[in-house]
């Protein structure tokens, strides 16, 4: 069965980094879009950024453009999110999705998730 297996999760304090990782199992990997998402407590999951198949492309939310970096290596069927500069509204579970569209434009896009890492940012 499909698999999205988030890592890398902590608690960091303001201004520091992060690296998540997302490994993925059950899927030709290569053929999907990848993305990353996030939910705050009491708050709607939110876009954070997305890759497309061969990572020539990438896309991010506004709060997190010129802080984030995602990444992926097609061969270990894995996705990365590299986090900078850290600010405690970046708190929240993080998921990575998989999506067979080229180009979601939303979470509903996406078929897979993952079940989510625990970041948290102290001020």
């Amino acid at each position: 069965q499909v698999q999205l297996v988030e890592s890398g999760g902590g608690l960091v304090q303001a201004g520091g980094s992060l690296r998540l990782s997302c490994a993925a199992s059950g899927i030709t990997f290569s053929a999907y879009t990848m993305g990353w998402f996030r939910q705050a407590p009491g708050k709607e999951r939110e876009f954070v950024a997305r890759i497309s198949v061969s990572g020539g492309n990438t896309y991010y939310a506004d709060s997190v453009k010129g802080r984030f970096t995602i990444s992926r290596d097609n061969a270990k069927n894995t996705v990365s999110l590299q986090m900078n500069s850290l600010k405690p509204e970046d708190t929240a579970v993080y998921y990575c999705a998989a999506s067979s569209v080229l180009a979601p434009l939303n979470q509903y896009h996406y078929g897979y998730w993952g079940q989510g890492t625990q970041v948290t940012v102290s001020s």
